[in-house]
């Protein structure tokens, strides 16, 4: 195995940052979904003026190098910068992606651990996350580590409707 290093991203790193979430959101989701509604999420969501607002927001990303390469990344937000449950006592992990020939690395065990971690340091109750229904792996992969279903909500990509599964981890008993 490999070793990899985990580092924050700052400002002056927006541009690898686009890269790699552009890059890992394609090559995870698009096997299953249309092109034009990869290509309008992609141009919106990863926009560097996106990126700017999240990076300078209450979130904090972090990338995972392998050798030099950026290979996977992690970001979570909190309280105000959560998507949806905005609570003072929750931490988000909007997104968790490895690049497929670094998955078996252990980048992806590595980023959850620190998610943990960050949000033990904001004194949090749980973590959650809302993950596709299509994305078993993913699935579980946080089932494994402890997170268990608690609803469901509707993600757009582009202009269609999906299932998540939102998922949650209650970080008092660790």
């Amino acid at each position: 195995m490999k070793s990899f290093i985990i580092q924050k991203i700052s400002a002056n790193d927006l541009y690898e940052l686009q890269k790699i979430s552009k890059q890992t959101f394609y090559e995870t989701f698009s096997q299953k979904n249309s092109e034009d509604n990869m290509q309008k999420y992609l141009d919106k969501n990863f926009s560097i003026s996106k990126l700017t607002d999240e990076i300078l927001g209450n979130s904090e990303f972090y990338f995972a190098i392998i050798n030099g390469t950026i290979a996977g990344y992690l970001k979570i937000n909190f309280e105000n910068s959560q998507t949806e449950l905005k609570y003072k006592n929750s931490v988000e992990i909007e997104r968790i992606y490895v690049l497929k020939k670094f998955q078996k690395n252990k980048m992806g065990q590595s980023l959850i651990d620190l998610a943990i971690k960050l949000g033990k340091r904001e004194n949090a109750e749980f973590l959650w996350l809302g993950v596709w229904e299509d994305n078993l792996n993913a699935i579980n992969f946080y089932k494994k580590n402890g997170f268990a279903e608690f609803d469901k909500h509707i993600f757009l990509l582009g202009e269609e409707k999906q299932t998540d599964i939102m998922m949650k981890l209650n970080l008092k008993f660790l």
